[in-house]
């Protein structure tokens, strides 16, 4: 990470801090972005800006992350309704779909932000694309026996696919799943079809497909801050 890009995604998370309120149940993302939201959360509960705020971490990391940075923690189980989830993403078309899951915790991120009355998305410039999959690779989180058949069917659908892998053993999610990386080298002609083909296919868990899901996006980039708003 540069520090130019490292620069950028605070100026995002200190732009999507502005919609936290007083006692707010946050949804809290996972990712590089969202640690520099964590860490400003942190810093604005300390101080006294924000008071009685509590947040649902979408991963274990996260959670550790919150912990470290002195926010309360509830469980989802916890709350009917979040108030706001803030998490990052893969890459943002200009209608606010969304690719996120390169960080692994694509499941808990979908659940939590689900739960959510409102979902803002905070990323540098780069994440932002004009047709989904040309940038970052589709996740697709499959349970672990018959993998490879969900490998073979993504591939007769154009996709280049590996099963991610850390230290040279298949990578787990925090839910115990593989998680398959499929790359299309044109982008993804039809992100709604795919993801309603994946969604009906037995041992597919959740795909990194965040399809009308957002409600704003918060773009930082070397001219600034800019902000899409989802027409509702």
């Amino acid at each position: 990470m540069t520090e130019d890009s490292d620069h950028l995604k605070r100026d995002a998370a200190r732009a999507a801090l502005d919609e936290v309120r007083d006692g707010m149940v946050l949804g809290l993302g996972t990712g590089s972005t969202v640690a520099h939201f964590l860490e400003l959360l942190g810093e604005a509960l300390a101080d006294g800006r924000l008071t009685g705020v509590k947040g649902v971490p979408s991963s274990v990391r996260t959670g550790r992350e919150s912990r470290a940075a002195g926010i309360p923690l509830l469980t989802l189980d916890d709350v009917q309704r979040l108030d706001l989830t803030v998490d990052g993403a893969d890459e943002v078309s200009p209608e606010l779909d969304l690719i996120k899951g390169m960080g692994g915790a694509l499941l808990r991120e979908k659940m939590v932000a689900q739960a959510s009355r409102r979902f803002v998305v905070i990323a540098d410039e780069g994440k932002a694309v004009e047709r989904l999959g040309v940038r970052s690779p589709l996740p697709v989180e499959v349970v672990d026996w018959g993998w490879q058949v969900h490998a073979r069917w993504l591939e007769t659908r154009g996709a280049d696919v590996r099963l991610r892998e850390r230290d040279e053993l298949p990578f787990k999610s925090d839910n115990g799943n593989y998680i398959l990386d499929c790359v299309f080298p044109d982008g993804l002609p039809d992100p709604t079809g795919l993801g309603e083909d994946l969604r009906r296919r037995a041992g597919v868990v959740v795909t990194g497909l965040f399809l009308g899901m957002a409600d704003r996006a918060v773009l930082a980039g070397p001219d600034g801050v800019r902000s899409l708003e989802r027409d509702r």
